[in-house]
């Protein structure tokens, strides 16, 4: 599908660029609006996005540009499909838990033992992941803040999205918590009783629907170390999916990948899953705990496990980053800091030349 950079009049500055960004073809135009300037100042200076939006050129926009919402959508593209990415990501997965929960034991089941067990749990959350991913192609679809964060710092992703793009991922996740709640309210009712809020390890808890807790006798480096290791694996797996030059296998990337991130969290939750719950993903863990935490479910919400809410937020950055390290390093031949002199540390040396570097390549290959 070829790509078309939009803008907000008939007569504007107009050009192809193929679906990667590099530019190709001839200007259709040199006339630029206000209008157009303006939503290129937005989307560059205040979001630190691109300032032309990706649009599939069978979609062209410019024939209804002026409409008020057609210039906030396309403004907002990458971020919008990073929020409704990671709300269909924890919509699914939440929802796979809310009915795990409050619907264990009960009698008028499908087989009256209740609706699914644990691998109803993974499933849930790898169909969240995989439908996310669609969701959220135009951006990249990185549906996590330490995800973002490595291909920030390993591959070609310019920092100034990062805030945006956090932003975007949080709210996804603070809102489909809400939404599931809405839809459970009256079964965590039944559940707890009316107006009855715990967390565990409360045997009626039902905190855990929205974010994760540890077992009880897990000690704070084995909570870290769980969340590390498996934030580690994904972000390696992710890189080898992407990973065009590994000539092993198919590449993974095209339409394939959301399946093979399918089977990747599906493997997380089976095998990782036990001690810590597997967040892996701030956006999936801190937005709806604070959502939790605003519906009523107390201050303990941070405190429990020994005020374990900050691993979930911090392990995934490192276990991510450290996951990309070891691809690039072992594995990956293509362009990265690790495949720099010095393995990357003289640009440590002299960081304003390596920035201007990267941002001269981004220019160049059309990402900023």
């Amino acid at each position: 599908m070829k790509l078309k950079k939009w803008s907000t009049r008939p007569g504007d500055h107009v050009e192809h660029i193929g679906a990667h960004g590099d530019a190709g073809g001839a200007p259709l135009d040199i006339h630029t609006t206000s209008s157009s300037q303006g939503l290129q100042f937005t989307r560059s200076k205040l979001l630190g996005l691109n300032p032309h939006a990706p649009i599939a050129e069978e979609h062209d926009a410019t024939n209804y540009s002026s409409l008020w919402w057609t210039k906030v959508r396309l403004a907002l593209r990458e971020p919008l499909a990073e929020f409704f990415g990671t709300m269909i990501l924890v919509l699914f997965g939440d929802g796979s838990v809310a009915q795990v929960l409050l619907g264990a034991n009960d009698r008028t089941a499908p087989g009256g033992d209740g609706y699914g067990g644990y691998q109803s749990i993974s499933w849930g959350w790898a169909i969240g992941v995989m439908l996310g991913v669609y969701v959220a192609g135009d951006s990249g679809a990185y549906l996590n803040p330490a995800i973002t964060f490595t291909n920030c710092l390993l591959r070609k992703l310019p920092w100034r999205r990062f805030p945006i793009y956090f932003l975007a991922q949080f709210l996804g996740g603070l809102v489909a918590a809400g939404i599931i709640y809405a839809n459970y309210v009256n079964d965590i009712n039944a559940f707890e009783g009316h107006g009855i809020r715990t967390v565990p390890p409360s045997p009626t808890a039902t905190a855990g629907i929205f974010c994760t807790y540890p077992k009880s006798y897990m000690t704070k480096a084995s909570m870290f170390f769980s969340e590390f290791i498996a934030s580690t694996i994904l972000m390696f797996v992710i890189f080898a999916l992407k990973d065009d030059t590994n000539n092993g296998v198919s590449s993974g990337g095209g339409n394939w990948f959301p399946l093979g991130l399918f089977f990747l969290v599906f493997g997380i939750g089976a095998c990782f899953g036990v001690e810590t719950g597997y967040a892996i993903n701030l956006a999936r863990d801190f937005g709806p705990r604070l959502m939790s935490y605003a519906l009523g479910y107390g201050h303990e919400v941070w405190s429990a496990g020994g005020y374990y809410f900050w691993i979930p937020m911090v392990a995934p950055f490192c276990g991510c980053a450290f996951g990309g390290i070891l691809y690039d390093a072992f594995v990956y031949t293509g362009p990265s800091p690790l495949n720099t002199e010095w393995l990357g540390l003289k640009d440590v040396l002299h960081p304003g030349r390596a920035i201007q570097e990267r941002i001269r390549v981004q220019k160049q290959e059309g990402i900023v």
